[in-house]
């Protein structure tokens, strides 16, 4: 059998390690000190401390070596593409396969990798200085439900690449899709050779076995894609926090936009996966003078318009209002627009991507990040009224907002005052994350609420400088 270097550091290291450490480690009665399921483990503390493990032996690895390891998780999710997006929707019920389908590619072809992580040097009459850039340790990571498996991959591409491990809280409605991504992972990047639970879950996320991840002396940096309590309750530890909270993102469209391109564009984007995706349009405000014209581009489109009274309808049904927040009933968030229909009592075909209709401004559909294929039409007197308008609805989270129109004045007036993370001018908001649909980088992880936006695995390193005074100036 042939034994790389790496591996046989590795094997070396970690005999030392268990000498050692004997008298703490637990054995089963094979004597394994692996007490996982290709990382996936009944206890956090146990999924934290094998991820530790497993940091000790990759801090040594090399750049190369890191993107030969994630290059096979980037072939894991291409291999079992439909796999996992089959047992997605099954068990989150939201979403559609193909669609699915298509962000696990994105994920494994778009997401950053080493590339980034170019080291900078500065010579002078004082020396040589050097700026590299080391991983934190083990990362804790919490995952949503609405895109377990590709916010998980793209994860593990990145901050892996950074030189770090992680374990893993996922979300619980998502618990076996994320499981499954963990474990082949593990075997892809063993093959690879990794050594083992470079990435880990438990095996039954809750809200108390996330704070044990967050609160773990061995976790080192805290990367949190979820809702905004799960957010707050990472930014509430005292160690560094990157988190991806809500968005509400607006639409504008003024009285010089392509109408037609806008209806396409908007269809396109928010329909994609059932409008789960936080980047997602949530609300559009038309300008006065182009309001019908633009409802009808919808329809033609392949939409369905609902009256306003249906509008209020579905609402009634499918938003609830929880504290101050309106936010999307379990039943019918990510789902199709012919499931929702069938919810006032029409019968419509699954492939109509989205339903519409109008609504006032501070109507619940505008109010809340519903999440699902129905979006709200929002009349305003002009371009002025409608840039109020979106900045209210915003929330001012920061996170998302687009604008269609001719007039790059005013595209640039927007863009300013509504300062989020991700605009886009005259195309879908699923554009501005770049990948398939875009240009530039692409991540899961858009960290409005701690300031990184769209993350890549310059996010999760430590940059640290050397200082050679007088030595190493060679001109």
């Amino acid at each position: 059998m042939n034994i790389s270097e790496d591996q046989l550091k590795d094997l070396v290291q970690n005999i030392v390690r268990q000498v050692i450490t004997q008298n703490r480690i637990d054995t089963n009665s094979t004597g394994s000190t692996d007490k996982g399921d290709w990382g996936v483990f009944d206890d956090m503390n146990d999924a934290v401390e094998a991820a530790f493990e497993a940091f000790l032996l990759f801090k040594e690895r090399s750049k190369q070596c890191r993107k030969t390891i994630t290059d096979s998780v980037r072939q894991m999710t291409l291999d079992h593409k439909e796999e996992l997006a089959r047992m997605t929707v099954e068990e989150t019920k939201m979403g559609r396969v193909d669609h699915k389908i298509a962000k696990l590619v994105n994920a494994a072809t778009n997401s950053p990798g080493v590339e980034y992580l170019h080291p900078q040097a500065w010579s002078g009459r004082n020396g040589l200085a050097l700026d590299e850039y080391s991983p934190f340790g083990v990362i804790g990571n919490v995952t949503p439900s609405t895109h377990p498996g590709p916010t998980m991959i793209n994860n593990i591409i990145i901050q892996l690449c950074a030189g770090n491990t992680i374990a893993f809280n996922p979300h619980p409605s998502a618990k076996k899709v994320n499981a499954k991504v963990i474990q082949l992972a593990n075997q892809y990047m063993v093959k690879a050779g990794a050594p083992k639970n470079l990435v880990t879950c438990v095996a039954e996320p809750t809200l108390e076995t996330a704070k044990i991840l967050f609160g773990h002396d061995k976790v080192e940096l805290l990367s949190v894609t979820g809702g905004p309590a799960m957010v707050d309750m990472a930014m509430a530890y005292p160690k560094k926090a990157i988190c991806a909270g809500p968005g509400n993102p607006p639409v504008l469209v003024d009285e010089t936009a392509d109408l037609t391109l806008a209806a396409t564009e908007i269809t396109q984007s928010a329909s994609y996966d059932n409008n789960i995706l936080c980047i997602a349009e949530k609300e559009i405000f038309v300008v006065e003078s182009v309001f019908d014209a633009f409802m009808t581009e919808m329809e033609k489109a392949g939409n369905a318009r609902l009256s306003t009274y249906q509008m209020d309808e579905l609402a009634n049904k499918a938003l609830q209002l929880s504290g101050k927040h309106w936010i999307i009933g379990r039943d019918y968030a990510g789902r199709n627009a012919n499931v929702l229909a069938k919810a006032i009592g029409l019968a419509l075909s699954e492939n109509v991507p989205l339903l519409f209709g109008e609504t006032d401004r501070n109507h619940p559909w505008v109010v809340a990040e519903q999440m699902t294929s129905c979006i709200p039409v929002v009349r305003v007197k002009d371009f002025e009224d409608g840039l109020e308008a979106s900045l209210k609805a915003e929330h001012r989270f920061k996170h998302t907002a687009s604008i269609f129109t001719k007039d790059i004045i005013r595209a640039t007036r927007f863009t300013r005052v509504l300062n989020c993370d991700v605009h886009t001018i005259n195309g879908g908001t699923l554009r501005g994350d770049g990948g398939d649909l875009g240009e530039g980088y692409f991540s899961h992880t858009i960290a409005t609420p701690t300031g990184e936006g769209i993350c890549t695995p310059l996010d999760f390193v430590r940059k640290r400088r050397i200082m050679i005074h007088d030595a190493l100036r060679f001109v």
